[in-house]
């Protein structure tokens, strides 16, 4: 199981400062964030290029102001890095700031064939969503499967980062019983202070009852670093008996980028 990462533009820098400690090709998806400008995107994916990674920027269709806008962001990342693939999510925002509601609708409008993307990643749910129906988050994931594989783009899907690892055995099994054979990235956050931790689980709906911080070994203290060995301890012997296809990890590095990669090397079947 290899790993991805993730990097905002305006902290490019740690890719710089650990570029030894990161495998030479590794994905890093650039974050779309509403308080950075599309320069400071860009910067970041050539810098990632520049150290010898993989840069995938994450397209936030509800972010996207315009068409052109849309237009502007593509060509610009094209001409700064060529990235092989984009990521394509729907986006914090509840109202959009433009005219895409959702990454569908995005897909929809063209950019695909007019920018000549063959590759993008998809995001899925594997605790759910706090505001998407399970239902309607499976009905998206087929809409985008037979989308995507009418216009020949391939796809792989990153999952939100979990913290429970019992969700993931019967999400994956959903998921290759559809026939969804694609590359799995199943989201991990790398060792990061317990407190931010539990605050970006909270932001991002990610489930964190009592039970689940138990089984995870949540420290008390919230300045405390918690690293994923429990988590992902459990996982493992879930999915000993499991045919779980194609799976690589997505480390959310919430304790920094050296933190993320110097822990990757130290975990078997990620170094």
């Amino acid at each position: 199981m290899g790993y991805a990462l993730e990097i905002t533009g305006k902290a490019v820098r740690q890719i710089e400062e650990a570029q030894a400690l990161i495998p030479p090709g590794t994905q890093i998806n650039i974050a779309f964030l509403g308080n950075e400008t599309h320069a400071q995107r860009f910067n970041a994916a050539r810098v990632i290029r520049a150290c010898g990674f993989q840069p995938v920027p994450i397209i936030s269709s509800r972010r996207l102001m315009s068409e052109t806008d849309a237009a502007t962001v593509i060509s610009g990342y094209q001409e700064a890095a060529a990235p092989e693939r984009f990521l394509f999510v729907g986006g914090d925002p509840d109202t959009p700031q433009g005219p895409y509601q959702n990454s569908m609708e995005l897909m929809k409008s063209g950019v695909l064939k007019r920018f000549g993307i063959t590759s993008i990643g998809i995001v899925a749910y594997p605790e759910g969503h706090p505001a998407i129906p399970t239902d309607t988050l499976w009905q998206a994931l087929e809409w985008k499967r037979h989308f995507l594989n009418e216009a020949g783009v391939s796809f792989e899907i990153t999952t939100q980062f979990v913290l429970d690892p019992m969700a993931i055995p019967a999400w994956l099994s959903e998921l290759r019983a559809r026939g969804i054979a694609n590359l799995v990235r199943l989201g991990v956050n790398a060792p990061a202070p317990a407190g931010r931790l539990l605050t970006y689980a909270r932001m991002f709906g990610t489930k964190a009852n009592a039970s689940i911080l138990a089984r995870y070994q949540m420290p008390d203290d919230p300045a405390l670093i918690t690293a994923p060995e429990p988590f992902l301890q459990v996982l493992k012997e879930r999915l000993s008996n499991m045919d779980t296809g194609r799976i690589d990890a997505h480390l959310y590095p919430f304790g920094g980028i050296g933190i993320a990669a110097k822990w990757a090397q130290s975990w078997p079947g990620l170094a």
